[in-house]
């Protein structure tokens, strides 16, 4: 009796196995290699420039925020109309405080590029407006405050625009 059965022309064999799972694997790791330090060089994850140092000087910023506090101020941080942004500022009992100077700086949430400040103008009794211009994406927005006798105050807002 004569076997009708075809014979395979290819049978994989166990070096195709491994050559498969090496050339595979290979792939896999150049390609998350690329990937890596394309995104180290666009972004170092360094959120400080001197992180050490910032660290060391915490104290001064919870004596600052102790300040603030017994000052009594309250800011708020709104986006007006196009590109302006507003800064409300009352004391403790709500009044609006007049004749303090108010400067800004915005910089996005992930990255230091595109730093840059803004300087507030006085519109009406305690509200104060600057042109933020342009505000596209994500910005972080640090004010400070400076009244009269040195007093100090700061507000953050993250602003999102679409």
């Amino acid at each position: 009796m004569t076997d009708l059965a075809p014979t395979p022309r290819f049978t994989i064999k166990g070096w195709h196995v491994l050559a498969g799972l090496i050339l595979f694997f290979g792939i896999v790791i150049v390609i998350d290699s690329v990937f890596i330090t394309l995104a180290y060089r666009t972004f170092s994850g360094e959120a400080a420039a001197n992180p050490y140092e910032t660290g060391l000087l915490y104290n001064r910023t919870l004596a600052q925020r102790r300040k603030e506090a017994a000052l009594g101020w309250s800011a708020t941080i709104e986006e007006g109309q196009g590109d302006t942004v507003l800064v409300r500022v009352a004391d403790r009992a709500g009044k609006p405080l007049e004749g303090l100077t108010v400067n800004g700086a915005l910089e996005r949430p992930a990255t230091t590029r595109g730093q840059r400040t803004v300087r507030f103008a006085a519109v009406e009794p305690g509200v104060y407006r600057a042109d933020a211009a342009p505000l596209d994406g994500a910005w972080d927005l640090h004010v400070t405050i400076r009244g009269a006798g040195g007093a100090l105050f700061e507000a953050d807002r993250r602003l999102v625009r679409p």
